[in-house]
């Protein structure tokens, strides 16, 4: 095997924050399943802040200055989407139900983990193989919700059971995480579990430069953004910030099949993508643009139309209105298993958002009138 091409740049991402990458990107934590990808991180970010705490749908949040009364927040959403087991045949395979985005499209043959009531079950998704389907004088199957099933081995409904795979019970993909060349990363949940590792090594820069905020900074990892930003919607109207900073995913357009005209020009490599639209606060993000000019951070704009579709809504329309930007960072192939992001991106928006908080005060005008 050839080996992988690194860029010899000297790299903010420590090796202590990298092995917390890899093991929060391996880690599966589904849509109102969170718990476990939860405590990886509380665990990673519990040194850099001053207390912790969560509510009671598992949203973690970490606080820097507790006692000052200016709330800023930084945010990313810790949830991915997943299957649940919708129904067992007699004959002990598994139909499914979507939780979240999922593509089903890319299903067949992935292989799968159910997270069963007696641990981890292995299964694949099956489908029928080529030659069975070439002589079909009908139209060619294409993969659907239901023709979709698992198939963990099991020969009856009573060997499922056995197994501990109950209805309900949530499935994740198996792949994990891996480098490519030219320092890019791959794996399933980049979206948004990479949110979720930068807003906790900005807490980790924060804390090892020794900086200290005139504001109560509050790092949240939301829950379920997949299913229509209930975890952000929840904690917003707990904490009632001030400002909000919120990072998610956006689509590289470089591949093939992606229309620019619709969806702009932005590319892995080429640095974060905050983006116009009404929930985005113009002063807000006006100012985001002067600290990344100041810092020489490229920015890639782009627009949305009545949404954003993340986290950024939910904040921004919370309590009496937050003024909240969108920071998002360029990723290929989303909600597939292969999701693929560049560490350069990750780096400078790391950067930008530690740069903008050093640059804020309370006493910031983000007036409009």
């Amino acid at each position: 095997m050839a080996t992988v091409k690194k860029s010899k740049e000297k790299s903010i991402i420590t090796n202590n924050s990298f092995q917390f990458l890899q093991q929060y990107i391996n880690n599966a934590s589904p849509v109102g399943f969170e718990s476990s990808g939860q405590k990886i991180w509380l665990d990673y970010i519990k040194p850099f802040v001053d207390t912790t705490f969560h509510d009671a749908y598992g949203t973690a949040v970490g606080v820097i200055n507790p006692t000052e009364k200016f709330k800023v927040v930084i945010e990313a959403h810790a949830d991915e989407i997943s299957w649940f087991v919708n129904y067992i045949t007699n004959d002990g395979l598994i139909y499914l139900k979507r939780n979240g985005g999922v593509d089903h499209q890319i299903a067949p043959s992935q292989r799968v983990i159910i997270h069963g009531k007696k641990g981890p079950v292995k299964a694949v998704f099956g489908w029928p193989a080529i030659h069975t389907r070439l002589g079909n004088a009908e139209k060619e199957q294409q993969p659907k919700v239901d023709n979709l099933f698992l198939d963990c081995g099991a020969r009856s409904k009573k060997d499922i059971e056995a197994l501990g795979v109950h209805i309900g019970a949530v499935v994740t993909y198996q792949d994990g995480f891996d480098e490519l060349a030219n320092d890019y990363y791959i794996g399933r949940a980049f979206d948004n579990r990479i949110g979720g590792f930068m807003i906790a090594e900005v807490a980790r820069l924060l804390k090892e430069n020794k900086k200290k905020l005139p504001f109560a900074l509050y790092v949240v990892n939301a829950v379920q953004e997949e299913i229509g930003l209930r975890g952000a919607e929840m904690i917003a109207r707990r904490i009632k910030p001030d400002i909000a900073i919120i990072t998610d995913v956006t689509h590289d357009t470089q591949t093939p099949m992606i229309n620019k005209i619709i969806e702009g020009d932005v590319t892995c490599g080429k640095g974060p993508s905050p983006c116009y639209g009404p929930a985005v606060h113009n002063k807000l993000l006006h100012f985001v643009e002067s600290v990344a000019a100041k810092k020489k951070i490229p920015l890639q704009m782009r627009t949305v139309s009545r949404s954003t579709g993340t986290d950024t809504d939910s904040f921004a329309y919370a309590n009496d209105g937050c003024p909240s930007v969108l920071i998002s960072i360029p990723l290929r192939y989303m909600h597939t298993t292969v999701e693929m992001l560049h560490k350069k991106d990750i780096e400078l928006t790391i950067q930008l958002m530690y740069e903008t908080l050093l640059s804020l005060t309370p006493k910031t005008n983000l007036s409009y009138l």
